[in-house]
């Protein structure tokens, strides 16, 4: 009996109940605790790895700006500029180098996050874009976890293996730029240089684009709604093209669509209110100052039976001349089909006609001893039709001449005084004559009328020397002669290279 009233009792017994529950709480606490400890270290190390990806790629993207030397420069900003560290993985805890990741470069992105790089993968400095980092794998034990599996009977964990991957872009956003394209000649890095002349020639029209072919820019989706064109009703890729300022939004080069058609007396009318010629869509704003000429208007040619407008009805003045073009493109001597020439213009010519009575003298020997010398960053131009153009000005600003020429360029007893004479406005802006247009490698990337996603490789900014389809052919040329003044683009300029308008920033972002 006694035996039975032990049992009795101690089946009736409940103290050490709660040892029981809690002995098996801790088994669970520890095992979600150790669990806990090894996830958080592999998301910490996962963390870092892939902010030292995410940064790596980024300084190597930066880098991609088509010149030459871009992947040189993306492989030693990524090696040199980023460093950072790990604190759980196996190995040394420093992040930096080369050694612990796998850098690529590639053309394109697929449509799709879940498509494989590899088919767009380039080694061509000008054709990459994109730059992917894949760090080298780290090894992270999982002591506790593991632990706690053999204990319940595992075979417990093997190290974890911690990587992390990033794709970087770099592409560039342009402002306030001029709706026109060109082809760029081969090696144009060493070929194009400042004063050197550019014909562009409409190009297109069924046959394979050429160096020097142009055409122009659709930017309907990146007019500025708050710019001077945003009213203006008529033919807006013309007021885009002649409006002094505020004509774009920022848009990104890496993609632009380009406009199809010559469009023959309309942009060529555009581009001529800087002589201060208004004809066509653009004969009512000669008096509107968002359509303003140059300070100067030196061009060589006249209204025909006298009055001040130009609208058609021109001819060449007896006693003044345009800026000359390269003396190779008349001896078609020039190279990249004689569209691109070496800078070598007959200035002395222009000196003797245009400058022949600086000093008083009709001796058809003239001379720039009377222009004020160019200074600062301007010294560059020396020798260049644009060079000659902002010593006109200085000169004219100096007032040499009495009223009623006040502030003339030229010698009042010619037939240019230098000055608008058409328009009741002037711009201030010696740039006013400068175009920004967009070069495109049109070997890489063939253009044909309406054609989407086309990069620029270089901005180039282009200072007319003459009116556009003014050359006495009949009928006109849809011809632009100008000259190379500088690429607006480069690094650091900003707001653009030696002030020739636009505005160029750097965009640099993680794709994946």
């Amino acid at each position: 009996m006694r035996l039975n009233s032990i049992i009795s009792k101690f089946a009736r017994e409940e103290r050490g109940t709660i040892a029981i529950l809690w002995a098996t709480a801790l088994v669970a606490f520890l095992g979600f605790f150790a669990i806990t400890l090894d996830v958080g270290r592999l998301s910490t190390t996962h963390a870092e790895l892939q902010s030292f990806a995410d940064n790596v790629a980024l300084a190597a993207a930066g880098e991609l700006d088509g010149q030459p030397d871009a992947i040189t420069r993306a492989t030693n900003a990524a090696a040199n500029l980023i460093s950072d560290s790990q604190t759980f993985a196996t190995g040394p805890s420093a992040l930096s180098g080369s050694s612990d990741y796998t850098l690529l470069f590639h053309t394109a992105l697929p449509a799709s996050d879940l498509t494989p790089l590899g088919a767009n993968t380039t080694t061509d400095p000008r054709k990459a874009k994109f730059a992917q980092v894949v760090l080298t794998p780290k090894s992270l034990s999982m002591n506790l976890a593991s632990a706690l599996d053999k204990l319940l009977g595992g075979a417990g964990f093997s190290a974890a293996s911690v990587s992390a991957e990033a794709v970087a872009g770099y592409s560039k956003a342009a402002c306030d730029i001029s709706p026109l394209m060109f082809c760029l000649p081969p090696n144009w890095e060493t070929t194009l240089n400042v004063g050197d002349q550019i014909l562009l020639r409409s190009g297109g029209n069924g046959t394979a684009w050429g160096p020097g072919n142009f055409g122009f820019i659709d930017l309907a989706t990146f007019e500025d709604t708050s710019g001077v064109c945003a009213d203006e009703g008529g033919n807006k890729l013309a007021c885009l093209i002649a409006a002094q300022s505020q004509i774009t939004q920022c848009v990104l080069t890496n993609g632009l669509t380009t406009e199809p058609g010559q469009k023959v007396g309309i942009t060529n009318a555009a581009f001529n209110v800087r002589f201060d010629i208004y004809r066509s869509v653009l004969n009512g704003e000669k008096n509107n100052v968002d359509f303003a000429p140059a300070p100067n208007v030196i061009k060589g040619i006249e209204k025909n039976g006298g009055g001040s407008c130009i609208q058609g009805n021109e001819q060449p003045t007896t006693d003044t001349t345009a800026l000359g073009r390269d003396l190779c493109m008349a001896a078609g001597t020039c190279g990249g089909n004689n569209r691109f020439g070496d800078g070598n213009w007959d200035r002395a010519g222009y000196l003797n006609q245009n400058h022949d009575l600086a000093d008083g003298v009709a001796d058809g020997i003239g001379s720039d001893a009377h222009l004020p010398a160019l200074s600062g960053s301007d010294t560059v131009f020396a020798g260049t039709r644009y060079g000659m153009y902002l010593r006109e000005i200085a000169y004219g600003n100096s007032n040499p001449y009495a009223a009623p020429n006040a502030n003339a360029i030229l010698n009042p007893s010619l037939s240019e005084t230098g000055r608008p004479m058409c328009s009741s406005h002037m711009s201030s802006d010696p740039a006013r004559r400068v175009v920004t247009a967009a070069g495109i490698d049109c070997a890489a990337n063939p253009v044909s009328g309406s054609t989407t996603g086309v990069p620029v490789t270089k901005f180039v900014a282009v200072f007319l020397t003459e009116p556009v389809g003014d050359d006495g052919g009949s009928p006109p040329s849809f011809d632009i002669h100008g000259e190379v003044v500088g690429f607006p683009d480069v690094v650091g300029t900003g707001s653009g290279g030696n002030g020739f308008g636009g505005i160029f920033r750097d965009v640099v972002q993680l794709y994946r």
